[in-house]
């Protein structure tokens, strides 16, 4: 009998990603992942309200140093994430072949797509500023200039059927911008990001820019949108769930949360995107300085 035959399989459980770090579930539960076609993958752990407020705090300490980096470096350290998925391009494919049902091509393509969209964000780093900020007209011996600045702590509630190239979409402009994230994955497709988060803690990303929790919606999103310490809330991945979309958007209006609507269904991720998903989680400062001092 060859050592391959005599193996037993390794029934793998994924854990939280939280300040860099992979803790289990405070819950202690897992859940079963299947791949499209029904048979077990793995498990994946099932994130409850306490790792929720463990995810916002590391989030929030992270935002001071993550948000005053130079946008230059911001980029760097993505650009050096795109690069580490590069290298682990067939685990990548492989996840998302499991999650999606998709054929070896068209996961190639999508995982493609990924990086390639993560570098284009990366691009945009020292250039948003340009963009939407402005040297104001003003009739008095004044300097009026306007920037964007981070908002804060955002909370992503990813895409539920795109799960790597959906993923990437909404972090990325969130990230890239000074903003730390707390990010709910797909539910039924969490296999790409775990292994996103594998990623991003041995690249150059800073722990807790990016908290990746898996498990149920209802579980964790409820406490992310009233959450007084989370400053926006992307609702992409509630496409569909009116009733629950409604409710996060008026428990988030508690403190005025930045909110970013669910769409009717999930956009298609293989189109160009804008700057919009930049700006949204922007705020505008402006300053006024006298002229001659």
């Amino acid at each position: 009998m060859s050592r391959a035959q005599g193996r037993q399989s390794v029934r793998k459980t994924y854990k939280l990603f939280i300040g860099g770090a992979f803790p289990r579930s405070e819950s202690g539960y897992s859940y079963v992942v299947n791949d499209s076609k029904g048979a077990f993958v793995a498990n994946a752990a099932m994130a409850s309200r306490k790792d929720a407020r463990d995810a916002v705090g590391a989030a929030r300490k992270a935002f001071g140093g993550w948000s005053s980096r130079t946008a230059y470096n911001r980029a760097q350290i993505l650009y050096r994430v795109a690069e580490m998925m590069e290298d682990r391009r067939p685990q990548f494919v492989e996840a998302v072949k499991q999650s999606e049902g998709l054929t070896a091509r068209q996961a190639d393509k999508v995982v493609d797509e990924s990086i390639d969209r993560l570098v284009w964000y990366a691009g945009w780093a020292d250039k948003i500023t340009q963009v939407v900020g402005s040297a104001n007209p003003v009739a008095g011996p004044f300097f009026n200039i306007s920037s964007p600045e981070p908002t804060g702590v955002v909370a992503v509630i990813a895409p539920q059927e795109s799960s790597l190239l959906g993923l990437i979409s909404v972090i990325a402009p969130v990230v890239v911008t000074g903003n730390t994230a707390v990010v709910m994955s797909s539910h039924e497709r969490p296999l790409p990001a775990v292994t996103f988060a594998e990623v991003l803690a041995t690249s150059d990303l800073p722990g807790g820019v990016v908290n990746i929790l898996t498990g149920p919606i209802a579980n964790t999103a409820p406490w992310l949108a009233s959450h007084m310490d989370v400053n926006a809330i992307d609702l992409t991945g509630a496409a569909g769930l009116t009733e629950q979309a409604t409710a996060f958007e008026e428990a988030a209006a508690e403190n005025l949360k930045r909110v970013l609507r669910p769409p009717i269904t999930e956009p298609d991720w293989h189109v160009q995107p804008g700057i919009d998903r930049m700006t949204t989680f922007l705020e505008t400062k402006t300053v006024w300085h006298p002229i001659g001092i």
